[in-house]
């Protein structure tokens, strides 16, 4: 009989010649399972997502309640759906006054497309400035803006009136001027490799844009809902953008993401012309059920405000061993820094080997990925850094 591997490697694309391939029965907490029962410590939350783990009760709660009620209805934004309401309400009842409209979308790429779509609908301006190193989607507006050269040749021409510079370099944001619609950037990059800019950056791009005119976005698709210790990343620089894109971990598990600005400006999409921005599936309701389960749980059991320790202690436990040559962490999101692109990607095979889920980044060659359940245990914790550290002894071997 034809096995489940052979079908997916017949039927389903994929994106590379080697995917992982793990087959995976169930999920629960930070664990996933194979079918003949082996179990993976998960440290990638699905790049970002499971931010609660798989499974959380109170979300699978919310997805069944909902589907019980009602499924897709009609295309977005013209009818009035509880979970979209009540989710928008507590969105923007968490976030700084001005963000206070949100327009929901399918995923972060498709978040992004419709934050640069409504800059420049919104200025009446064309170029678009982004950074180097930076990841924002693979749809061809958001592969516009993403910084690495080798990932968009292929697919030229794409967006015109685009200019890269580099992030961190304050000087560079001088490039920003009052033809600038908007400037795009993740306040901490991710697939760089966990880059943390100076608050000076920040704060210093944030002027630069109110003087000029330029729309200010934050890209916080795997940044988002507690993964940096904060509820969004921004909060670090004491800064707010003028528009906030959000997917990834805001689902709970689920597909959906969004983007939010001030209503002045998102009704921009309202005229000349009309239907701006148009979604068929954005803010599905059983989305938007999960995602307001999964924030709901965020806030009232105050996990977030653990995050930044619960980092530490991996920094703390692995911080030793002779193949860790540093590493660049906020929250639970950790880059870890090894000698070489060919040992990181020996450890992650070991990894593998013993049960733990592990990645790379996109723009980082010498670091691997740490990025758990934001409600992973300290024992939980010690359990997943021993196991590693058994995978770096035997690439050390």
């Amino acid at each position: 009989m034809i096995s489940n591997r052979q079908l997916f490697l017949q039927h389903v694309a994929t994106t590379s010649d080697y995917p992982i391939s793990l087959e995976i029965e169930r999920a629960e907490g930070i664990y996933m399972y194979s079918p003949e029962g082996k179990r993976y410590i998960d440290l990638v939350s699905g790049v970002s997502v499971s931010n609660l783990g798989h499974g959380h009760p109170k979300v699978r709660q919310a997805v069944k309640d909902q589907v019980d009620k009602y499924m897709h209805l009609m295309v977005y934004g013209e009818f009035i759906e509880t979970p979209q309401v009540k989710l928008a309400k507590l969105l923007a009842d968490n976030l700084p006054e001005k963000l206070n409209s949100v327009y929901f979308v399918n995923s972060g790429s498709e978040a992004n497309e419709g934050a640069i779509k409504l800059a420049k609908r919104y200025t009446g301006r064309s170029e678009i400035v982004h950074f180097k190193n930076a990841y924002h989607g693979s749809t061809h507006g958001a592969l516009s803006v993403l910084g690495d050269e080798e990932m968009k040749n292929a697919f030229r021409p794409l967006l015109p009136d685009i200019r890269i510079i580099e992030f961190g370099n304050v000087i560079d944001l001088e490039q920003i001027t009052e033809r600038t619609a908007c400037v795009v950037l993740e306040p901490i990059q991710s697939e760089g490799g966990m880059i943390i800019p100076s608050k000076e950056f920040i704060q210093t791009l944030r002027a630069r844009c109110t003087e000029t005119g330029a729309l200010l976005i934050f890209d916080e698709v795997q940044m988002g809902f507690g993964r940096t210790g904060k509820l969004f990343a921004f909060e670090h620089f004491n800064v707010v953008p003028d528009i906030l894109t959000l997917a990834k971990a805001m689902g709970a598990g689920m597909p959906i993401g969004a983007f939010i600005a001030e209503k002045s400006i998102l009704d921009s999409f309202k005229s000349n012309p009309m239907l701006g921005h148009i979604t068929t599936f954005g803010g599905h309701p059983v989305s938007c059920a999960a995602a307001l389960a999964g924030l709901e749980v965020l806030l009232e059991e105050n996990i977030v405000a653990d995050v930044q320790r619960k980092g530490e202690l991996f920094v703390d436990l692995l911080k030793d061993h002779p193949m860790v040559k540093g590493f660049r962490q906020l929250g639970l999101f950790i880059a870890v820094i090894v000698e070489s692109k060919e040992i990181m990607l020996e450890i992650m095979k070991e990894a593998y080997e013993i049960g733990v889920v592990m990645d790379a980044f996109l723009f980082c060659d010498d670091a691997y990925r740490i990025a758990p359940p934001l409600n992973i245990t300290d024992e939980e914790i010690h359990k997943a850094s021993e196991m590693l550290i058994q995978a770096m002894d035997k690439v050390n071997k």
